[in-house]
């Protein structure tokens, strides 16, 4: 089998204000880099309403979807804008995390790589924050318990900010486990480690400004126990690459190699525990070149895993 990249050309219609991190160019970059890479390519999807309402309430969607403006930009919050094909990309977004869980479940391909903006993990059940307007891979982990009916499903991230929205959204959720590591003090300034989930079925790993990988690795290495002890079915990751030492956003120093590392040992884990299967979704990373790098490191670590 292989590994699936799921994107859309509705990716590069959601568009920012000048100057804005999160922009069109991030998803150019990207798969420029990833041009070369045999991977199964793959159109992302619409999200069906009833999956996005696994997270979200119908108010909520409609409220969103209400924001689109005919022309220029809509401002949500201080970060978040919408343009006249936000919705679309955002829906594309949350649609393509669904249809990888659906094909690496459905034994299609090995893993997956999910290649859309906006990104996800900020959004909250009933605020659109941090760029974010769906929680794409808290959406993908209910799809997975509720329409593939596991009964384990582990979700990670280790964008250099905290993903609130995905933990406010699977906070409840028992049969989920949630762990991510992230700069503390940073925005959103929630993902201390006292925020342990309704069922202790969340683990924040904060790390110092200007700490590196072997800091990072020191704090993952009790959590992977964790997760293997968990047994996920699946898992699913929130990739964002802003953790690397050249992101304007944060002050950690990560490099490369510390993207393939976590990739690594990450898949390495789900070989064991639930044959392999890993779901990945892009969330941050503003440098133009450290994204393009870290992805396609990581897309090359997914690679030889579904070998």
């Amino acid at each position: 089998m292989a590994t699936a990249l799921f994107t859309h050309a509705d990716a590069l219609d959601h568009v920012t204000p000048e100057g804005h991190p999160e922009r069109v160019a991030r998803i150019e970059h990207l798969l420029h880099a990833l041009a070369g890479l045999d991977l199964d390519r793959r159109a992302a999807p619409e999200v069906e309403e009833a999956q996005l309402r696994l997270c979200h309430p119908q108010r909520y969607i409609d409220r969103i979807r209400g924001g689109v403006p005919d022309s220029g930009h809509n401002q949500l919050d201080a970060d978040t804008w919408m343009s006249p094909g936000s919705f679309r990309a955002a829906s594309r977004a949350a649609g393509a995390a669904v249809a990888a869980v659906d094909a690496v479940l459905g034994g299609e391909v090995d893993n997956a790589f999910c290649a859309m903006r906006p990104p996800g993990h900020h959004a909250e059940r009933e605020t659109p924050m941090g760029f974010c307007f769906f929680g794409n891979v808290a959406i993908a982990a209910k799809h997975a318990l509720e329409a593939h009916g596991l009964s384990r499903v582990a979700v990670v991230d280790f964008d250099v900010h905290h993903g609130n929205g995905t933990q406010d959204l699977l906070w409840d959720e028992a049969r989920t486990l949630f762990i991510g590591s992230h700069q503390m003090p940073l925005w959103p300034g929630t993902g201390s480690a006292e925020e342990r989930g309704a069922h202790d079925n969340v683990q924040n790993l904060p790390l110092p400004p200007g700490s590196g990988g072997a800091e990072m690795r020191a704090a993952w290495a009790p959590a992977l126990s964790r997760l293997r002890a968990f047994r996920p079915e699946l898992l699913i990751i929130s990739a964002g690459f802003d953790a690397h030492q050249d992101d304007p956003l944060a002050q950690l120093e990560w490099t490369v190699e510390d993207f393939r590392w976590i990739t690594r040992e990450l898949c390495a884990l789900a070989a064991d525990e639930c044959g392999g299967r890993v779901v990945s979704c892009l969330e941050g990373g503003y440098d133009l070149g450290a994204l393009s790098d870290s992805g396609k490191a990581h897309l090359e670590i997914l690679m030889e895993a579904g070998r």
